[in-house]
């Protein structure tokens, strides 16, 4: 976390500071997309977006990755610890976890809603025993708790020109159709998990089952109908994106741009495994860096034009209630080197 980022938000105590910090690399490591749109917003909102990061990659991490031997009661003995310490943190109590820490903040400073996040925590602790979902109402009830409030969180950081409630139905519908996004582009990999996100009624559809996947993962062979399948969950994906859209009209001016250039990057992302030919099954599509640099740039200069007419007008929404509120322009000018380096950044996200 850059101190300028950190001195923009208020954010003074030294140990909490650190506890920042943290999600900011958490993010800048592991959520490359995620990082660069984020550097679009003005700099004041910049380390909430981080912080919120930070606590949900920190879960899934105990969910995916908590060393390759970790057994799921090992798992789940994580994830409750990190639940209780986020219990904790949010009724005002000391917690030694820098990830919670800034997460709980920046709950209080936003006014976000609690129960954002304990969906989120509801539907990482099924990620330790469900394999797959029958149909997609099955599988949009896990993406709730595991996208679409991602998505509500943000709205409050983000701020509106509408009550924050008429936003919220499209902040969540972005976050799904970014994680069915993911979905597709990981099918290799959560099979090797054991996992199946794609609805086995879409795939029953098409003859394929999770024998038919796993024995294309396992040989390197290619089948039509796998294709087909996935063909079919990319156009669901893309209308998710069309009714997400109108959204980001609805945004703060100067926070909208951040958005849009996620909005974007992550359907690149979508059009990079059908132009693969719906190869995921066995590697992963990605966004090249002069894609990734142009959507960057196109996105820089959107965000300081609205900066621009935010300082004109002396006003901008306020992030947390979607009324009015103001900018210091010095705080939230970001330079072209910044986020150039960051959309030239390692392919993926």
């Amino acid at each position: 976390m850059t101190a300028r980022e950190l001195d923009a938000a208020g954010i003074t105590d030294p140990s909490l500071r650190a506890a920042y910090t943290t999600g900011r690399r958490l993010n800048a490591r592991h959520g490359k997309t995620y990082f660069l749109a984020t550097r679009l917003l003005p700099v004041d909102r910049r380390a909430a977006v981080h912080a919120l990061y930070g606590f949900a990659r920190y879960a899934d991490d105990i969910v995916d990755d908590l060393g390759a031997t970790a057994s799921t009661a090992e798992r789940r003995l994580a994830l409750d610890a990190l639940e209780q310490q986020w219990l904790r943190a949010v009724r005002g109590e000391e917690t030694d976890e820098p990830v919670v820490r800034a997460a709980a903040d920046t709950r209080a400073r936003y006014g976000i809603p609690a129960r954002h996040f304990t969906d989120f925590l509801a539907s990482m602790r099924s990620d330790l025993w469900v394999e797959e979902y029958p149909t997609y109402a099955d599988l949009s009830a896990y993406m709730h708790g595991s996208a679409a409030v991602i998505g509500l969180q943000m709205t409050a950081v983000l701020g509106t020109v509408v009550p924050r409630a008429e936003a919220e139905p499209y902040a969540a519908a972005l976050g799904v159709a970014f994680q069915l996004t993911n979905f597709l582009r990981d099918v290799g990999e959560d099979l090797d998990r054991g996992r199946v996100y794609l609805p086995l009624d879409l795939l029953a559809a098409h003859g394929v089952d999770r024998e038919l996947l796993l024995w294309s993962r396992r040989t390197g062979l290619r089948d039509a109908r796998i294709t087909s399948a996935l063909r079919t969950a990319a156009a669901l994906t893309r209308d998710v994106y069309r009714t997400a859209e109108p959204g980001i009209g609805r945004l703060d001016p100067v926070s909208a741009p951040c958005v849009r250039t996620a909005f974007v990057l992550y359907r690149d992302i979508l059009a990079a495994i059908e132009e693969d030919g719906y190869a995921v099954v066995h590697r992963r599509s990605v966004v090249g860096r002069r894609r990734r640099a142009a959507v960057a740039l196109r996105g820089l200069a959107g965000a300081l034009a609205a900066r621009t007419a935010a300082r004109r007008s002396g006003r901008a929404a306020h992030a947390g209630n979607g009324t009015g509120g103001t900018h210091d322009g010095a705080a939230v000018a970001t330079t072209d080197e910044e986020v150039l380096t960051a959309g030239q950044g390692k392919d993926g996200t």
